[in-house]
């Protein structure tokens, strides 16, 4: 491993390690106008944007949730904390799952869980999904090393100029097999609690009579 494969281990490694959530305790205590909303999450998830001009949440999004029942209409025109865990739950989601999806898998905790009593309501669930984030990232950490150190061992043959990118190319590949794998896994989890369309359709189809001149009938 060269020193600037090293350095950019390193700096990958950090950078998970620095990863955070934004907790219940961090939401305001008072409902938020949309502008304050935006500006919230603007603010507090800065960190994770790819780009500076990357836009965490726009109005136009979270109308878009609404029109798709994706998120519970505000009280007047204010959203409370519940609304600003569901939208941070969106948020995450839509990176790898469609909105369809995000939907099906969200629909039976906004159901039971939006407003609901407060010691098993939605800051109840939030809680209990992001306490498991330190476990996982120091899991992730091993994983990526692993994955590097393996990548690190590929192309032996290829010209030495092209080694280097090479090796990224392979733990790259590597990262992106387990996206898919995962991606793929989580779908089907998804299609367990509501299935797809087309087959929803086809089980509602029934086969149609026939009529009395296709049962040979005058």
């Amino acid at each position: 491993m060269t020193s600037d494969s090293k350095e950019f281990l390193k700096k990958i490694l950090e950078s998970i390690a620095r990863l955070d959530y934004i907790k219940p305790e961090d939401l305001p205590n008072i409902d938020l106008y949309m502008d304050q909303v935006t500006t919230f999450m603007e603010e507090q998830l800065a960190s994770t944007k790819r780009y500076p001009d990357d836009k965490i949440l726009t109005k136009t999004m979270i109308n878009n949730y609404a029109k798709n029942k994706l998120l519970p209409p505000p009280e007047k025109k204010r959203y409370s904390k519940e609304h600003l865990l569901m939208m941070l739950f969106i948020y995450y989601f839509k990176n790898i799952l469609s909105i369809n999806d995000i939907k099906t898998l969200m629909g039976p905790i906004t159901e039971k869980y939006f407003n609901a009593s407060p010691d098993k309501d939605l800051t109840y669930i939030y809680n209990e999904v992001f306490s498991m984030e330190k476990t996982r990232i120091v899991t992730l950490q091993k994983d990526l090393l692993r994955s590097w150190q393996i990548s690190e061992k590929t192309f032996d043959d290829a010209d030495a100029q092209d080694q280097e990118f090479l090796h990224n190319f392979s733990f790259i590949c590597q990262l992106s097999f387990d996206v898919y794998l995962k991606k793929m896994i989580i779908e089907q989890m998804i299609d367990e609690i509501s299935p797809p369309a087309e087959e929803k359709k086809s089980k509602k189809e029934k086969p149609k009579k026939a009529s009395a001149k296709e049962n040979g009938q005058s």
